[in-house]
């Protein structure tokens, strides 16, 4: 796995957890064309060999998570220009969505326009409770192109996401929390240590069950709830003949923590 980024800096915390940190915090950490390609390199790396990865948690430096797409690299932009760079954020964002194990959201500030559809398109978020919101885009002559349109009426339901996207209003994280968009609220300072107690936990669960029902999850709200069932029952069926179950069961009985190896 690459460490050298350029934009991103990749910390394992243990064996098990990688934490990834936009790293432009002299511009928000907005998202530059740099950003983006090494987003993709990243993830695309994950989805061909975890190396033993079981949770990531994403994160931004300083006091932004994600400013979006860095408007300043964009001044004067070509059409091709900008729909080449926009190419690769596409590309990016559907590495983050089919990336096999779970990515948490560390929110600790704000998340604005390409940064707030990057939140979405992580498993879940925990937030700052100075973080802020908002899908800016259509006060810039353009619209969300990061799955936004997609993502964000699943969390917070077709109405609140048209009011969201269609002004381009922040929100607070308090709002952001009431209405689906993160799972809980942090202080500041105890935000990283509760993202990862939970990314701990997840990491010491069965990695291939976590990340079949990872699987499972997201195509429930893809497809009808009979052929969401067969997936699921597909997912199921492959994890019984493995070492993982047999050493969950087995664990369970000698009244012991298990060892999971993810086979």
């Amino acid at each position: 796995m690459r460490t050298d980024y350029e934009t991103l800096h990749i910390e394992k915390a243990d064996d098990h957890i990688l934490i990834v940190t936009l790293d432009r915090p002299d511009f928000a950490n907005a998202k530059n064309t740099q950003m983006g390609s090494e987003q993709k390199d990243l993830f695309e790396g994950l989805y061909v060999d975890t190396e033993g990865v079981r949770c990531v948690v994403l994160t931004g430096r300083g006091k932004v998570f994600c400013a979006g797409g860095d408007l300043k690299e964009r001044k004067g932009m070509t059409d091709a220009a900008w729909q080449r760079q926009h190419a690769i954020f596409e590309q990016g964002v559907l590495a983050l969505r089919m990336c096999p194990v779970p990515v948490i959201a560390a929110v600790n500030g704000p998340a604005y326009a390409g940064g707030c559809e990057m939140v979405l398109t992580c498993d879940f978020a925990y937030a700052s409770t100075t973080a802020r919101f908002a899908l800016t885009e259509v006060t810039l002559g353009i619209m969300p192109g990061a799955m936004g349109t997609q993502n964000l009426p699943h969390a917070v339901g077709e109405r609140r996401a048209k009011e969201i996207i269609m002004t381009g209003r922040p929100f607070s994280a308090e709002e952001a929390c009431q209405w689906g968009l993160v799972n809980r609220l942090c202080e500041p300072d105890g935000l990283m240590d509760e993202v990862m107690e939970t990314a701990q936990k997840i990491a010491s669960n069965a990695p291939q069950s976590v990340m079949r029902a990872k699987r499972s999850i997201s195509v429930a709200t893809q497809v009808d709830r009979f052929n969401g069932f067969q997936f699921e029952l597909e997912a199921y069926n492959r994890l019984v003949p493995t070492e993982d179950r047999r050493e969950g069961i087995l664990a369970f009985n000698e009244k012991r923590k298990p060892e999971y190896k993810g086979r």
